[in-house]
């Protein structure tokens, strides 16, 4: 998707020539200044009742007379912080779900500067618009996409828009690349499998990437988290990533992300109710992977180091029990009183 801005003053939102225009008024604060048509749209709405100027209310016009834009969203956010501008476009947007737009622009009418906060907070409230999980499922509709997003700002403001897209954007691919990994179920999303995706992502950035194997777990001495892991037919992985956007002496930022990729609690078994969902015990890998590949993808100045151990917990015969007693890797002794805790 191309991500942009153009320079524009209020009184020349009707000349843009989009598929559809959202624009974002905060509650109680349609100044004067805005020029026709945008000005005349808002007073009348206002005034026959289609529009109240408070947090959460949105207003579809298809081909507004004085429009260059095909379609027009007045979507009304609670005041200018880039969270209820989030919290506005994104309802905008999804007034225009399952439509035929594909290019959009946003911009505020009347009070609100447009900052690097407001550019990514819009560019991930389009991602959250058009994500749609279809891997398992081939028959389901496609989703709506859009080829192109503008935001429009003043001079000024120029510099700092095009950065928060530039961000906005990478965020947005860790976030989708997290949901995907979250939504896969538990026999395609294996540790085996998570551990080919972090190489994957480490061949893309050039990144240092080392998938452990049960020998090499062994070797360290993982005693508990063996544990966890030796009654299921799928084999554990311990993966270490490592990015490094700053000095070598910088201190890294650490993130650890639990890669359970099913848990059914072991001996300690969970209720059957809704049991499918434990294949999201595995999302603090999913968020670390995808924080990993924005950080890769916006070159950040920083040194970042992300650890997923992987496994399952599953019930059998080789399964750990309560009473069991560990050895981690710290050489402590761990008393296994329930298998799920």
């Amino acid at each position: 998707m191309d991500f942009g801005h153009r320079v524009a003053p209020p009184q020349g939102l009707g000349k843009l020539e989009v598929d559809a225009l959202v624009l974002v008024v905060a509650a109680g604060s349609a100044d004067s200044g805005l020029g026709a048509p945008l000005a005349d749209l808002l007073s009348d709405a206002v005034a026959e009742g289609d529009l109240a100027l408070k947090k959460g209310k949105t207003l579809y016009l298809h081909r507004p007379a004085g429009f260059a834009a095909r379609r027009v969203v007045v979507a009304v956010a609670a005041d200018t912080a880039a969270k209820s501008f989030k919290a506005a476009v994104a309802q905008g947007f999804a007034a225009l779900k399952g439509g035929g737009a594909k290019s959009l622009a946003v911009a505020w009418a009347g009070s609100g500067a447009m900052s690097d906060a407001h550019a990514e907070a819009a560019v991930l409230a389009l991602a959250d618009a058009t994500y749609l999980y279809r891997h398992t499922k081939p028959s389901a509709p496609a989703p709506w996409a859009a080829d192109s997003l503008t935001l429009i700002c003043e001079k000024a403001e120029a510099k700092g828009v095009q950065t928060g897209l530039t961000r906005g954007a990478a965020i947005a691919e860790g976030v989708t690349l997290a949901r995907e990994f979250g939504n896969r179920p538990g026999n395609e999303c294996t540790p085996t499998w998570l551990g080919q995706q972090a190489k994957k992502i480490g061949k893309s950035f050039d990144l240092e990437v080392d998938v452990l194997d049960r020998k090499q777990i062994e070797k360290l001495g993982m005693g508990a988290f063996l544990a966890v892991s030796q009654a299921s037919a799928e084999p554990p992985r311990f993966i270490v990533a490592r990015y490094q956007g700053a000095a070598k002496g910088e201190a890294p930022v650490v993130l650890v992300g639990k890669g359970i990729t099913f848990d059914t609690g072991g001996i300690s078994i969970k209720p059957a109710a809704e049991m499918d969902e434990m294949k999201f015990d595995m999302c603090g890998a999913a968020s670390v992977l995808g924080t990993l590949h924005a950080v890769a993808k916006l070159k950040a100045r920083l040194n970042l180091v992300c650890i997923v151990p992987t496994c399952e917990n599953m019930p059998g015969g080789k399964a750990i029990k309560p009473g069991d007693v560990v050895t981690s890797m710290s050489g402590q002794t761990v008393e296994i009183l329930n298998t799920d805790a």
